[in-house]
């Protein structure tokens, strides 16, 4: 194997950990891979390009939910250079535009320079399917991702079609049922939610399966919540804002996370509204039943089952009637 051989395969050994945050080490890529593997062998030629970081297009998944504060990443590549080059592959059809594969947070380091101008890439010939499975496979050997992008990233994998519960857990070095119980955290949570909280770091499973319980079980309207994650946002943004540089900063989507976290437990402390007492029900002036308001109805007990079986047979046009009747009187 040639010299410039060994270094373009070092360099590509180099991508799974480059650009990560500050916690995580750096870590190679797994060369038994397969995806990785077909990533590296699809690489043109020995050359590393420099190409205008507007002819890429980042139109993949999205496994990061915030790129985070890139200054200290940008700064790093204008004083030291671009160490590690980022990964894209040719677009079928259009002359000179390139998707990105892997390296976003690079790119848009670079993006943000007014000294860089250019981005050091390797070009490498994949279809988009090939190039879903590199980043994922990448991603996987990836720590830096916190439990909720995790979640995130296997749910839209699997809403894209991209391959069987097995599958997916597979290729995130999970089991089915770490699968199963996060897309139960975002059923109870809602991706709406989810994203405008955010990657919140630190933040693991039991706490965001104890939020979706809490909503489910306590939060009657779960739109209030985007309100409060939204006002949570601005007051974290000010307040990081006006804490001197270098001090300690929690991270924005961990502050609103605690806030929605806090709503909820609210919420459950509120006293139920206390519902009426039953009425009693009477037919030719005997008792027949009890009427009873809870929280998601009317209930109607009725001691006559032959006259409960015909209500219920006909419940449909009786209650036709019924609502007309209301609606009149409105």
């Amino acid at each position: 194997m040639t010299d410039k051989k060994k270094s373009r395969l070092s360099m590509l050994d180099s991508l799974a950990g480059a650009g990560m945050g500050p916690a995580a080490a750096p870590q190679p890529m797994m060369s038994s891979n397969r995806a990785l593997r077909s990533a590296r062998n699809a690489v043109d030629g020995h050359n590393v390009w420099e190409l205008d970081p507007d002819s890429i297009d980042d139109l993949r998944l999205n496994d990061r939910m915030e790129l985070g504060d890139l200054s200290d990443l940008r700064r790093s590549i204008e004083e030291n250079g671009q160490a590690v080059p980022i990964l894209v592959r040719r677009l079928p059809g259009q002359n000179e535009r390139y998707g990105l594969v892997y390296g976003r947070r690079r790119l848009a380091a670079i993006a943000e320079s007014d000294q860089i101008t250019k981005v050091r890439a390797l070009v490498a010939t994949l279809d988009e399917d090939d190039a879903l499975r590199a980043q994922v496979a990448e991603n996987s050997e990836r720590r830096d991702l916190s439990y909720i992008e995790k979640a995130m990233f296997a749910h839209q994998l699997a809403r894209t079609g991209f391959g069987t519960q097995d599958k997916v857990a597979e290729v995130l070095n999970v089991t089915k049922s770490w699968i199963s119980m996060a897309n139960a955290v975002l059923r109870g949570v809602g991706t709406e939610l989810a994203g405008c909280i955010g990657p919140a770091p630190g933040i693991g499973r039991p706490r965001w399966e104890a939020l979706a319980r809490g909503i489910a079980e306590h939060v009657r309207t779960p739109e209030d919540l985007l309100h409060v994650a939204r006002q949570a946002r601005v007051t974290a943004m000010d307040a990081r804002s006006n804490v001197p540089e270098g001090d300690a900063q929690q991270d924005i989507s961990v502050s609103v996370f605690e806030a929605v976290e806090k709503a909820v437990h609210r919420a459950a402390k509120r006293p139920a509204s206390a519902s009426p007492p039953p009425q009693t029900l009477t037919l030719d002036g005997s008792p027949a039943g009890r009427l009873r308001r809870t929280s998601k109805g009317l209930a109607v007990d009725l001691t006559d089952g032959g006259f409960a079986d015909w209500l219920r047979n006909g419940a449909d046009e009786i209650f036709e009637e019924l609502h007309a009747r209301y609606r009149a009187q409105r």
